[in-house]
């Protein structure tokens, strides 16, 4: 089983446009959609696509909360935590395109609901092969929660993936996470005294990030594709041709297509090569958090991985 981890879940609201955003002008949408969102639900809703067996947990609060809680797939499993607060949105306007984020700060959690969700966690990291901890920490929670969680999943023989940044990822390096997955601006804000727009700089700001604790590192470099760095060699998966399309979500795709390969232990490449072709589908998909089963299985075979 995967467990994701959403601590910042989101009701996301994507508007979408006809025409490019214009600064300061007023924009007519053609549609609006409401969905289940966040980094960890997104991966929880591609890993359920796949058929994957997956659970989702974290911290929801209020009406919006319940309306995320709804929004869930059907056959989704989940076990949040209630909190008082209300949960956030996330509002995506996304023209023909690109897209453009908003994201609310979420609620503040108490020290009773950190405690209660944490025997909660504890208890669905046991029967986990994988863990997901991804996106934002909401205000109340400290710097070091990653840290707690990667040290509580190990405990329980789980491996961990982390996607966030900032101050929280560093804190979390000295427990030794198995896989952290940042993209090419967190890279460069992890590693600032580094050039990480090229393979090398890249592959020298992982190297580093792996010195720091961190067990395997697969940097996201948009439609560049994926290189990751890890104990076993170096690599690269890069998509035959860009995507066009709404690249929200696209790095949550890629998280699910690596938890996908370290539960099924596959090698690096074809790991790469399953969240790659996630990550490219998820782009031509209208939502962040969705994908096209038909895309993701006709772009797998067209990603180039080659050993660095």
């Amino acid at each position: 089983m995967i467990l994701t981890v959403a601590l910042n879940a989101a009701l996301d609201v994507t508007y979408r446009l006809d025409r490019p955003v214009t600064p300061h002008a007023t924009h007519r949408v053609t549609d609006v959609t409401h969905a289940a969102g966040g980094k960890a639900l997104n991966t929880a809703r591609i890993l359920h696509t796949l058929r994957e067996p997956v659970i989702a947990t974290g911290l929801l609060g209020g009406h919006t909360g319940e309306r995320v809680a709804a929004l869930l797939p059907a056959g989704l499993r989940h076990s949040f935590t209630k909190v008082a607060a209300e949960s956030r949105r996330a509002v995506v306007v996304a023209d023909p395109d690109d897209a453009t984020g908003f994201w609310e700060p979420g609620p503040h959690v108490t020290r009773d609901e950190w405690r209660r969700f944490l025997d909660r966690y504890t208890a669905l990291a046991k029967p986990s092969r994988v863990v997901v901890l991804s996106g934002s920490l909401p205000p109340g929670l400290p710097v070091d929660t990653y840290a707690t969680l990667v040290h509580a999943a190990r405990r329980a023989g789980a491996y961990t993936i982390l996607d966030c940044d900032g101050p929280s990822l560093h804190a979390a390096l000295p427990e030794r996470p198995d896989l952290v997955k940042p993209n090419a601006t967190e890279l460069a804000e992890a590693m600032p005294h580094l050039d990480t727009t090229g393979t090398s700089g890249t592959r020298e700001a992982a190297e580093a990030l792996r010195a720091a604790g961190a067990g395997a590192v697969v940097a996201s470099r948009g439609p560049a594709g994926l290189v990751a760095v890890t104990g076993d060699g170096h690599w690269r998966a890069t998509p035959a041709r860009p995507e066009t399309g709404n690249p929200t979500g696209a790095g949550d795709a890629s998280v699910a297509g690596l938890a996908h390969g370290v539960a099924h232990r596959l090698p690096w490449p074809r790991r790469l090569r399953g969240a790659a072709a996630l990550s490219a589908a998820s782009v031509r998909a209208p939502i962040a958090g969705r994908v096209d089963v038909r895309d993701y299985l006709r772009l797998r075979s067209t990603i180039h991985v080659e050993e660095l």
